[in-house]
């Protein structure tokens, strides 16, 4: 099993407000659908409900203690435990939110991180702090955007 996480993080590692994420640039959707289609994806509760319906061929898990919450095109489970098991042979991608990635974290080999060169002082939602050290850093690309600078980069665990 592979876990990965993919997310677009500002300097201060500001992923989203509003239950959206805070930068929407073509070329990082780009990335992110080319990067995760025809894998595993976990999200939590309200990032699922932040996409407009599950991601076409990805297999959708989402991890939620809402009994209630059976949402079309996905399964849910009740626990990162949980979504371990069912997915024990898979490559994932974590893609969400917070406190999923900060579950997340210690299991995962690989961050593809879209690292962009901007703030954002009212952001809701952070990705979880994490040693840089531990990670062999490689630039895959770099943007400009509306004058924003932001770089696609993978963090693989040494």
């Amino acid at each position: 099993m592979s876990i990965s996480m993919i997310a677009a993080i500002g300097k201060n590692n500001e992923l989203g407000k509003g239950n959206d994420l805070i930068w929407h640039f073509k070329e990082d959707m780009k990335f992110f659908k080319e990067t995760t289609m025809g894998s595993t994806v976990i999200m939590g509760r309200k990032t699922f409900e932040s996409l407009p319906k599950a991601l076409p061929n990805r297999r959708n898990i989402v991890i939620s203690r809402s009994k209630d919450f059976n949402p079309e095109g996905a399964e849910v489970v009740s626990s990162v435990k949980k979504a371990i098991e069912i997915t024990e042979n898979e490559n994932v991608f974590i893609i969400g939110g917070g406190a999923i990635y900060k579950e997340f974290l210690p299991l995962s080999d690989r961050l593809f991180l879209t690292e962009i060169d901007a703030s954002c002082p009212d952001a809701e939602v952070y990705f979880p702090e994490f040693d840089k050290k531990l990670y062999k850093r490689k630039k895959l690309t770099d943007y400009e955007c509306d004058g924003i600078h932001f770089s696609h980069v993978l963090y693989t665990k040494k």
